[in-house]
């Protein structure tokens, strides 16, 4: 089930345990496979000073409290051998009594540190924080995915894929897969570790990263993005096990030590982030304010509606906006490849060092109308908020976040309309607020909509309708109410019936376009 050995020990007999460990350590060093040690043992006290376990296991703590210690039945057997006195061993009980009791009094007593040269770090905005890289460094990086290794197999449906995304830099087809290869191998190239962990994380759940490439005669790995770095270890994918909450708490834990790291957990579909809600509550979330930790690990979580039903839909958007407060984390939605590249280059250069969570998208990993130019690498920075540049005093503006964007200017064009302007929130939380009152501000008869794919209870707009509301005074911008366009509040995330889906969205386009 587990494919390691499994070492069963006394906790009673200290020696053994010894014994057991070391030989564990040794099997792990030895031929680098989990092992696992079960340790059969039992509490002898409660769970805490106030609870009295025998309230409900009496026959258990019966036998319990007949039983000699662990520290009495090893210190027997040292005396029985001859190993050490008796006086030597209530020596050693007093030396060690008189230790806990040190500590207790110097923590019972103790005041916080304070360092007065200590200064909080801030986020600079994001236009303070240069995140383009020159066209030369963009072309070294795409050569990495055809710089095939001689005698090495590559699948024949998978060459031309490989082949698409050098060509992609000269026709402005840059697709998702590639704008995050050009982030992943630029970052490499500044000097930082990059591990990228998770569900199918090598291949891509949609089989559009492959950052690790198999050859397919004999299954040997080639891994592109290392023909940039000398140093094998600077970059690692890989495909975790099935458990989100054992793999994204290991991924937590190495983001807070290697601070210098991109550390990125992927789950298969945004959704099975559910599964280790405990590491997002405990500790991504609140880390910072509870104990000063600081952690700058990513959440990718795919996210989108293409009628696939009720799970695998939605990475519950409003679950991690309803976490955000204090400045504890980033959350984002790229709209497009370019973007995503300059939100993780922007993210490795934050001083603030919080977790980020970005949604990613399914169908639009491959959208042409979401593909970016060579020249959306090589110049700007991360936008939090992206305007409509081609409309001017619009009578209807929408805001909107994610591949809605892109199904709006698809309707939009259909219906030969040019009175509506849509702009888009990159940045979810620091919700960019004043951004998109000056947005408002630029069109100053036009009804106000917030357009999402989601249900009205779930995605962002719950968050947005309150913080734009006790920003601006409970009316939104400038006396507007910013009003919205979803489909209706339900329990699911997603109906399970494809033809309704359909509907729905259909619906949908038309309400922003009519309202």
């Amino acid at each position: 089930m587990i494919q390691a050995p499994v070492f069963h020990v006394n906790g009673d007999d200290p020696e053994a345990c010894v014994r057991v460990a070391r030989l564990a350590f040794e099997y792990r060093q030895a031929f680098n496979k989990d092992v696992v040690i079960d340790m059969v043992c039992y509490r002898r006290r409660g769970h805490n000073e106030g609870d009295e376990p025998s309230f409900t296991q009496p026959l258990m703590y019966k036998l319990i409290d007949a039983k000699r210690s662990t520290r009495k039945l090893y210190t027997e057997a040292l005396i029985g051998r001859g190993d050490i006195s008796v006086e030597e061993a209530e020596e050693v009980l007093r030396d060690y009594q008189s230790k806990l009791e040190a500590v207790f009094e110097a923590v019972h007593n103790h005041v916080p540190d304070t360092d007065p040269n200590f200064k909080v770090p801030v986020a600079p905005n994001a236009d303070r924080i240069e995140t383009s890289i020159p066209e030369t460094t963009a072309r070294a990086i795409a050569a990495t995915q055809l710089a095939i290794p001689e005698g090495f197999n590559v699948h024949p449906k998978l060459l031309p894929q490989l082949a698409k995304r050098v060509e992609s830099l000269n026709d402005a087809t840059i697709d998702w897969s590639m704008g995050e290869t050009l982030a992943f191998g630029s970052i490499l190239l500044d000097g930082h570790p990059i591990r990228l962990a998770g569900q199918d994380s090598r291949r891509g759940t949609f089989s559009s990263r492959h950052a690790v490439v198999i050859d397919k005669e004999n299954g040997n790995e080639w891994t592109p993005l290392r023909g940039l770095i000398s140093d094998e270890n600077q970059f690692f994918a890989i495909d975790s096990l099935l458990s989100e909450y054992a793999a994204m708490g290991f991924e937590y834990g190495y983001s807070v030590v290697r601070e210098d790291a991109l550390v990125l957990w992927e789950g298969q579909f945004g959704d099975f982030a559910n599964g280790a809600q405990t590491i997002i509550d405990e500790f991504i979330s609140s880390a910072l304010q509870k104990w000063g930790e600081r952690s700058s690990l990513v959440l990718l979580l795919p996210h989108g509606y293409e009628g696939q039903g009720p799970d695998h839909s939605s990475a519950r958007i409003e679950r991690y906006l309803a976490l955000c407060a204090e400045q504890n984390m980033t959350v984002a939605q790229p709209s497009n490849p370019a973007s995503y590249f300059h939100l993780l280059r922007w993210h490795i250069k934050n001083p603030t060092r919080r977790p980020m969570i970005v949604f990613t998208p399914k169908s639009m990993l491959r959208l042409r109308a979401a593909a970016s130019a060579i020249t959306d690498f090589t110049s700007g920075h991360f936008q939090p908020l992206i305007s409509d540049p081609k409309v001017t005093n619009a009578t209807r503006l929408i805001f909107c976040s994610g591949k809605i964007y892109h199904d709006l200017v698809a309707e939009r064009e259909k219906l030969g309309e040019n009175t509506t302007a849509i702009v888009r929130l990159e940045l979810l939380y620091p919700l960019p607020a004043a951004e998109m009152a000056a947005e408002a501000a630029k069109h100053p008869n036009a009804n106000l909509l917030w357009v999402q794919d989601e249900p009205a209870n779930q995605g962002a707009w719950p968050f947005v309708a309150l913080r734009t509301a006790e920003q601006f005074g409970g009316e939104g911008f400038g006396g507007r109410n910013l009003r919205r366009v979803s489909r209706r509040a339900t329990a699911a995330p997603a109906t399970g019936n494809h033809h309704l889906h359909e509907e729905e969205q259909k619906a949908l386009l038309m309400e922003a376009f009519t309202r």
